[in-house]
């Protein structure tokens, strides 16, 4: 889609020369991204999102850079604040000095994705990490207040908070039929092997252990240790000190040094930066263990940095098209014809999701809009995609 800017035919230095792009002129010019209600201009409050501001203006919110590449006044378009004034063709930004005290505006609402950004996080392997062996008194399960014993860590670590965390999840694709991949999601026991856990976050999907081509490991946030004593006088293991009242740390818990800011939420949303091969990127799983997904529900996709995806990327997502037979023409069951005589039905739209975090092969993403709800193995699309 041509930007804002080509469609009037105006570089930055026109716009911020003259600021003559009103909203009139885009409603008449007939930009099918232009809301018929928007507002004029637009105070941002707090608990705004760049979604729900962007919604203001537009029909497709992910079109939102388009406003700043026709605002280059804007120096900085991830820090909006409560009190800044904004407009389609022009933004003011006339907040006094007190509202900086103030966050900036995120892309999401960081509520309701806080656990993903701070409690789990996708690695390529961890079979090298230091690991628990033991807990005090030869307990179980170790809480805030007790030591456990872990194997691995530096001689240096004494004094240094180390994030304890649990491999649970093995993201794979399967294999290729017909031009796809079938994708793999596993639940993990204590040692990072296969088995089902309660616990888990997910809903996988259930198919056949063929794995390769590895997405990776998901490692969730258990709890946080202090090391208080390292490997001395023929001990093979450190002393973690446990600081917080979370879950629960057992034998073969992981460690990794605490990341004093281990993401950004502040990003803009936008079109992913190229068209994947069919079926490449898919969603992977649901959060909660859910079935279905709606708005504001959580998913893990199978798309990361490494294809080009960074936080604010956003997809449309899409049940693909079933094989049917054609029982007109060959009058036959589905189990007789197999893939003879079948008609590939079109794929069908369930709503759009916004990517909040990204790994290497993996990210997670927030559904954002939707008509239908969205499950395992749907399909991921540029944002404009027709339907």
């Amino acid at each position: 889609m041509a930007s804002l800017l080509s469609r009037f035919n105006l570089s930055l230095k026109t716009v911020a020369a003259t600021a003559v792009l009103t909203v009139a002129g885009l409603a008449i010019a007939g930009n099918p991204g232009i809301r018929p209600d928007h507002p004029d201009t637009y105070v941002v409050k707090k608990g705004d999102t760049l979604w729900d501001i962007a919604g203001k203006f537009l029909s497709r919110p992910w079109l939102w850079p388009e406003i700043w590449q026709a605002n280059p006044q804007v120096k900085n378009p991830h820090l909006i604040y409560p009190g800044d004034v904004l407009s389609l063709a022009y933004i003011n930004r006339t907040a006094e000095a007190q509202h900086r005290a103030e966050a900036p505006i995120p892309g999401i609402p960081l509520a309701q994705v806080e656990p993903w950004l701070k409690d789990m996080r996708v690695v390529n392997s961890f079979d090298q990490l230091p690991y628990v062996v033991g807990i005090e008194d030869d307990r179980l399960r170790g809480s805030q207040g007790y030591v456990v014993y872990a194997k691995g860590l530096p001689a240096s670590a004494v004094g240094q908070r180390f994030l304890i965390v649990r491999p649970n999840v093995r993201y794979a694709r399967l294999d290729r039929r017909q031009g796809g991949e079938i994708m793999d999601t596993a639940d993990l026991d204590f040692r990072g092997k296969r088995t089902i856990d309660f616990q888990q976050f997910w809903t996988s999907a259930i198919t056949p252990d063929r794995g390769h081509d590895l997405l990776g490991f998901e490692l969730q946030r258990v709890n946080v240790g202090t090391v208080t004593r390292g490997e001395v006088g023929g001990i093979e293991a450190s002393t973690v000190r446990l600081d917080e009242a979370g879950r629960e740390v057992r034998e073969g818990d992981r460690l990794i040094p605490v990341d004093a800011q281990p993401y950004d939420p502040y990003f803009v949303p936008h079109p992913p930066r190229a068209q994947f091969e069919y079926r490449h990127a898919q969603v992977l799983a649901v959060a909660d263990r859910l079935r279905t997904a709606g708005p504001r529900d959580v998913i893990a996709i199978s798309v990361g940095s490494q294809d080009g995806v960074d936080n604010g990327t956003v997809f449309s997502l899409w049940r693909m098209g079933s094989n049917k037979v054609d029982r007109v023409k060959y009058k036959r069951t589905e189990e007789l014809v197999g893939n003879y005589g079948r008609v590939r039905l079109p794929d069908e739209f369930s709503g759009h999701a916004m990517v909040f975090r990204t790994f290497d092969h993996v990210s997670y993403a927030l559904v954002m809009d939707g008509i239908k709800p969205t499950e395992v193995g749907y399909e991921l699309k540029h944002p404009d995609a027709p339907y």
